[in-house]
């Protein structure tokens, strides 16, 4: 997820904890980094932590529970080993869920957010699968796209900003099977493909959409002959006199 300088920062922020931290992060469209442009990387992060700190970690039978706990301890586990070494890959960890407090029994981790995050590092080219939100700082358009066609995984990739002309460059350039302007989870209506590009991408054919119709079939393909007693004849379809 691009965020751009003349965006709404409030409108990125409450977009991309929405994305990141519904279904604590465990679904495949989940929004998992944010590109920040230009100089506007410490007021968004500032924005993202607030709201994280108003968010209820905890059993989801509860109401006004927001994040749920994760599917098992073997998750939990392999996603707070990726906060345990973000530190030492040179990112800072801003928000911390390893120490979430929570009634009940369950693998739970609380919202955590990863700053000053480098194309390269697990946190950020490992789809972790949890509520992790990771924030790169790119210097321009140009750095931002080419972080997102480097990145192995091409599910999905969104740009926030109020200028029509770059966010038809986006749509045009990035290297995404999905696209969202100013839509953090541009999950395809069902009468589309779903389009997920590069790794993302594991079937030739896809469940919505017209692909759908291959999706659900298999070809089978029949050529036969049965053979006639009567004699046969060259007939070239030409009408022929009696």
């Amino acid at each position: 997820m691009v965020v751009l300088p003349d965006a709404d920062l409030d409108l990125a922020a409450d977009a991309a904890v929405s994305a990141a931290y519904g279904a604590a992060g465990q679904r495949c469209m989940a929004v998992s980094v944010v590109v920040a442009v230009g100089a506007i990387g410490d007021a968004l992060v500032q924005k993202i932590k607030e709201r994280l700190a108003r968010l209820r970690t905890g059993d989801p039978s509860e109401a006004g529970t927001e994040v749920g706990p994760l599917i098992t301890a073997e998750s939990r586990e392999r996603i707070v080993s990726y906060l345990a070494n973000a530190a030492s890959e040179g990112a800072s960890v801003v928000a911390d869920g390893r120490g979430v407090v929570t009634k009940g029994d369950g693998w739970f981790l609380g919202p955590s957010l990863v700053d000053h995050v480098r194309p390269g590092m697990a946190v950020h080219s490992d789809e972790l699968f949890g509520p992790v939100l990771s924030v790169v700082r790119a210097a321009s358009y140009q750095d931002a796209v080419a972080i997102i066609a480097g990145h192995p995984l091409g599910n999905g990739a969104a740009i926030f900003t109020n200028d029509g002309g770059l966010a038809r460059r986006f749509v045009d350039e990035v290297e995404a099977g999905q696209i969202g302007v100013n839509v953090p989870i541009p999950f395809p209506v069902f009468f589309h493909n779903f389009a997920g590009w590069k790794d993302s991408a594991f079937t030739e054919t896809k469940l919505f959409g017209p692909g759908a119709i291959a999706f659900h079939t298999r070809t089978k393909t029949v050529s036969a002959r049965w053979p006639d007693t009567n004699p046969t004849k060259v007939d070239l379809a030409f009408p022929t006199s009696n």
